[in-house]
């Protein structure tokens, strides 16, 4: 569950994963750990999550991956796989129910493209999501960042980009965007104790 408190240094490594399921290893508040959430949510996976207190983490978890990154998926035959858009990726190829990026190469290719140059796209856009009329993998991967924007009062900078506010309207309404989000107050709150130096991954449990 997201919901659970996180794993510190000298915690018990949580068990096996479940035959026929996949674990995230995440952080409650992190974007890019927030990108393989999303991901999972819309092509409705059946995963465990386990919460990492990245400040202090577990012995166990640097085993399973040296460099102690979120968003980090492990398989049930022990699979380890790590970097939000690796993730992302490898999600969409092997649970193939609903493919969230195109089949086409090219426009594929584009969607990488859009993520490598984010800012300058960002203002380009036209179209109701960037990867046409639905929601693609391009727009969970930049949607993390646009959750945030109203934490550190950057939201009037889409009042002069009419289609980028537009965008974020639309995605306010996804399903997957809503199941995943925080509220506004609880982001504060917990990038506070971060600014601070104490950060509370557990805030709000």
């Amino acid at each position: 569950m997201a919901s659970e408190k996180c794993f510190a240094k000298g915690s018990s490594a949580p068990g096996l994963v479940a035959k026929g399921q996949i674990r995230l290893y995440s952080m409650r508040f992190c974007p890019f750990a927030h990108r393989t959430r999303l991901v999972l949510h819309a092509k409705g996976i059946k995963h465990d999550t386990v919460n990492i207190n990245l400040k202090d983490k577990p012995e166990w978890f640097l085993k399973k991956n040296p460099l102690g990154l979120v968003p980090t998926l492990e398989t049930s035959s022990g699979q380890v796989i790590y970097e939000s858009p690796i993730t992302c990726d490898y999600l969409d190829e092997v649970y193939t129910d609903k493919k969230l990026l195109p089949a086409d190469p090219f426009q594929k290719a584009q969607q990488k493209m859009m993520l490598e140059n984010f800012s300058k796209d960002l203002v380009n856009k036209k179209s109701k999501f960037f990867g046409g009329n639905a929601i693609t993998m391009i727009d969970y991967m930049m949607w993390p960042w646009f959750e945030r924007l109203e934490i550190f009062e950057l939201k009037h900078c889409l009042d002069g980009t009419p289609e980028l506010k537009k965008w974020t309207e639309h995605m306010s309404e996804d399903q997957t965007v809503k199941a995943t989000m925080f509220p506004t107050e609880t982001y504060k709150a917990f990038y506070k104790t971060y600014a601070d130096g104490k950060p509370n991954y557990d805030y709000g449990l």
